[in-house]
């Protein structure tokens, strides 16, 4: 039953995902009602949304759709930030944290619904622009690492409306920095409690989580910043 409730579930958070973000909107509340704990939701969704994130991050490096200049550096905050605020997720009583899980979850929604327009414009200065990306980096990179649902979304919207990329380019930049913060918090948790990472239903999920994610992919690069708007309202 676990694997039938979350299988499905996680492909379709692997397909939102690749495109506006927000896929742990979908996996988490997944993993909850298969049964998991929200630490042990946190940690096996980690792993499989880790492994999903290659396939589109792949699939956008491959159609030039990052942009470098400010994946590196929100990536190099990224890492420190999901590290620590997987730490802090992990010495927070769990009851904490499903409070925190429920309050964040239908916020998040709230706030993509009402963020419709994906235009921008740089509001940051040459100089300034790879240190506005390390601290837009660090910033989702904790929150990540803390909470989780969302962060990609939240990156796609900084991007175009601090630093005005493009949308598409917006989405590849937050793959980039999605999957160094994934790759943080796992590293965490596998580091200080492996046991709330369950390899025998986060592998499974994984394998539809990596299909999702490279049919979003596919899609974003194909179809462009409507397709992302339509996939935001999603």
């Amino acid at each position: 039953i676990e694997y039938l409730i979350v299988c499905p579930l996680v492909f379709l958070a692997g397909l939102i995902d690749s495109v506006a973000g927000g896929g742990g909107l979908i996996s988490l509340p997944a993993y909850m009602a298969a049964g998991l704990s929200p630490l042990m939701a946190a940690g096996t969704n980690k792993l499989s949304a880790c492994l999903g994130t290659v396939a589109s991050t792949t699939r956008f490096v491959r159609e030039r759709k990052v942009d470098w200049k400010a994946g590196i550096f929100a990536a190099i905050g990224a890492f420190p930030g999901s590290w620590l605020g997987a730490l802090l997720q992990q010495h927070i009583p769990e009851n904490a944290i499903r409070i925190l899980m429920i309050c964040a979850i239908p916020l998040v929604a709230v706030i993509v619904l009402r963020r419709k327009n994906m235009e921008g414009r740089c509001l940051v200065g040459e100089g300034f622009y790879r240190p506005m990306a390390f601290v837009i980096g660090l910033i989702i990179g904790f929150y990540d690492g803390l909470i989780g649902p969302g962060t990609g979304t939240f990156l796609i919207l900084l991007f175009t409306m601090l630093l005005g990329m493009e949308a598409v380019m917006a989405s590849g930049t937050a793959k980039i920095v999605n999957l160094t913060s994934n790759v943080a918090a796992l590293c965490s948790y596998l580091t200080n409690q492996p046991e709330n990472v369950l390899f025998a239903l986060a592998l499974p999920a994984a394998v539809c989580g990596i299909a999702g994610n490279w049919l979003g992919a596919s899609l974003t690069v194909k179809k462009g910043v409507g397709f992302i708007r339509w996939m935001l309202l999603i």
